[in-house]
């Protein structure tokens, strides 16, 4: 199995980049930073757990670094130690492989796509190996740009506006035959793995873990009574995209670290359930209404 763990901010923040701020404001107990110190030794003590666990059943890991996972391929199985970000971001690199998350600090650390925690990872690593802990296949999303495949792998959502945060998103929304001229402050484009995400909380809603459809929705939209579309349910089968009005514009990738340039004129579209991903624990599990 492949193993990969994140570095927890207190780890990089401290240890590697040794900001004299952060640890100024750990000494005063500054509420900013309060969770710290914690989240690393929850984090720390799972690693080690995992680390006993792998030699505990005789299994042959591979350890890595979240910022150094390479080629996945070969492995019967890929365990991401850490939280929902680590699983997001190692999934990029996992094809047919499935995927266990080990949420290694519950107290400070999202785990909805994790399938174990601290405290049960011997169990979690049996299960997933001999099969009793079920694997779930969940939709991924293709995205084009201009026709080009611009990622291949998303598995949350994608954020499509303008580089600057206070400037307006300019775009053609097109959807089920109907283009629209939109100004807003962009549009997000979820799974259903990631409607319990951002989209959530912009006024999406949550999708059965299972569903091949993909939802958007626009944040504030500038509507002056013309009925624009804030939303929707796009199916395997329908066409779904957009053409970008400004000068440049961005798609952020599961989060801030992939980024991809769109310039004026060109076309965004996606691609449901391009390649589905194997998640190792999750289903069963209760998902915010």
């Amino acid at each position: 199995m492949l193993v990969v763990w994140k570095r927890s901010a207190y780890d990089i923040y401290v240890r590697q980049h040794r900001s004299e701020r952060v640890q100024a404001l750990l000494d005063r107990n500054d509420p900013t930073v309060a969770r710290l110190l914690r989240a690393d030794q929850d984090h720390a003590r799972t690693l080690e757990e995992v680390h006993r666990a792998v030699a505990s059943l005789g299994l042959r890991g591979s350890f890595r670094a979240r910022d150094r996972v390479g080629d996945t391929t070969g492995f019967d199985l890929v365990v991401c130690v850490g939280g929902d970000g680590t699983l997001l971001a190692v999934s990029h690199a996992v094809g047919d492989t499935p995927v266990l998350g080990i949420n290694s600090a519950p107290q400070d650390s999202v785990g909805y796509l994790c399938g174990g925690r601290a405290g049960d990872v011997e169990r979690c690593l049996a299960g997933a190996l001999d099969g009793s802990l079920p694997t779930t296949r969940v939709a991924r999303m293709r995205v084009l740009v201009d026709g080009r495949v611009a990622h291949a792998r998303v598995l949350n959502d994608v954020l499509f506006c303008h580089p600057n945060p206070a400037m307006t998103s300019r775009y053609l929304l097109s959807w089920r035959g109907t283009s629209e001229e939109h100004k807003s402050s962009g549009l997000w484009v979820a799974t259903a793995v990631g409607s319990t995400a951002a989209i959530r909380y912009a006024g999406g809603r949550v999708l059965p873990l299972r569903s091949r459809a993909v939802q958007f929705v626009t944040r504030e939209l500038y509507d002056l009574g013309g009925l624009l579309r804030r939303g929707g349910i796009v199916r395997p089968r329908d066409r779904f995209e957009l053409r970008n009005k400004m000068r440049e514009a961005r798609l952020y990738v599961d989060g801030a670290r992939i980024v991809v340039p769109v310039q004026m004129g060109e076309c965004v579209q996606v691609d449901v359930d391009a390649e589905p991903l194997g998640l190792v624990g999750v289903a069963g599990k209760a998902r915010p209404r």
